[in-house]
């Protein structure tokens, strides 16, 4: 019986699928994700609400119409959730422009975050804070914002009927793209653009199916603790979506550097041919762990160095 545990587990361990599962282990995906969700919530979401407030009324709507699409608002919940937040103009009025600079200085806290995230992923030596960080978390989220209000202007245009499943392929060939640029913008050119291919389209498969699901479970989320906790329930029921959505990242970032380094046909496939994942000039990556990882691992946080 114990040899056929150790044969079963030996075919189990050369699965894809099992391999990505152990680099999520060793980037530490539960404490990862939460550190995501957390900044997305504190950092990220406020920026969409500030700026869709200086932002003209047709670029306003779209990029609401397209963050509540995502979080699966609608009806009485997204009534609450309007409710919950201030309006555009009292937004304006409390922010001024210096405000607005400084939320999107605070934002970028959420793309080293998630820089970091695909630095441990591709096994990347760690980056020191700069100018160069800011700028690129800076340009990361000009590019979003642009991307949501796009989307949520499509969205609009195509509402209802065939127009509905034409809006549902360009918005995941979007997406796909986003974040295969994502990745290869936060990697700093560092991985070949080619093998990051995978990550995009498996981020924005997981993502977009996460979406599909919380307009099922999420309206009753939102209602029910805002019944039970007022404005405060309304957070928590936000910050139980944005940690999902942060696993379906982190699922896709994971996924990308096994899919690449596979020695079989996946790998060869995803290569092109060749057999190197860095760009020329690259740092060569970190050497993997060198102890067995186990489900423990998944919460504890470590030190990128």
């Amino acid at each position: 019986m114990r040899q056929r545990i150790a044969a079963l587990r030996t075919r189990v361990e050369r699965l894809l699928l099992w391999r990505v599962w152990e680099r999520m282990l060793e980037i530490e995906f539960i404490d990862r994700s939460v550190a995501l969700a957390g900044k997305a919530f504190v950092s990220f979401f406020p920026l969409v609400i500030v700026v869709a407030a200086f932002a003209p009324e047709r670029i306003r709507l779209s990029i609401i119409t397209s963050l509540t699409a995502r979080l699966g608002l609608r009806g009485d919940a997204l009534t609450l959730a309007r409710e919950a937040f201030a309006s555009s103009e009292d937004v304006r009025k409390a922010t001024g422009v210096l405000g607005l600079v400084l939320t999107i200085f605070f934002a970028t806290s959420f793309t080293t975050a998630l820089q970091r995230m695909y630095l441990r992923t591709w096994r990347r030596p760690p980056r020191t804070a700069g100018v160069g960080a800011y700028w690129r978390g800076a340009a990361w989220l000009l590019v979003v914002l642009v991307g949501m209000a796009l989307l949520g202007g499509l969205r609009g245009a195509l509402d209802g009927g065939l127009g509905f499943g034409l809006f549902a392929i360009v918005s995941l060939v979007a997406t796909s793209g986003l974040w295969w640029f994502t990745a290869w913008f936060l990697l700093q050119g560092e991985v070949r653009a080619r093998v990051l291919v995978p990550t995009g389209v498996i981020t924005s498969i997981a993502t977009a199916a996460y979406a599909a699901s919380a307009t099922v479970w999420m309206p009753g989320v939102v209602t029910n603790n805002q019944a039970q906790f007022g404005f405060f329930g309304v957070a928590l029921a936000l910050v139980t979506w944005f940690s999902g959505a942060a696993i379906c990242i982190l699922i896709g970032a994971c996924a990308g550097p096994v899919l690449a380094e596979d020695t079989g046909r996946v790998g060869t496939l995803i290569r092109g041919g060749e057999s190197g994942t860095l760009t020329a000039g690259a740092d060569p990556p970190l050497p993997p762990p060198a102890r067995e990882l186990s489900l423990r691992d998944a919460f504890r946080s470590t030190e990128d160095s």
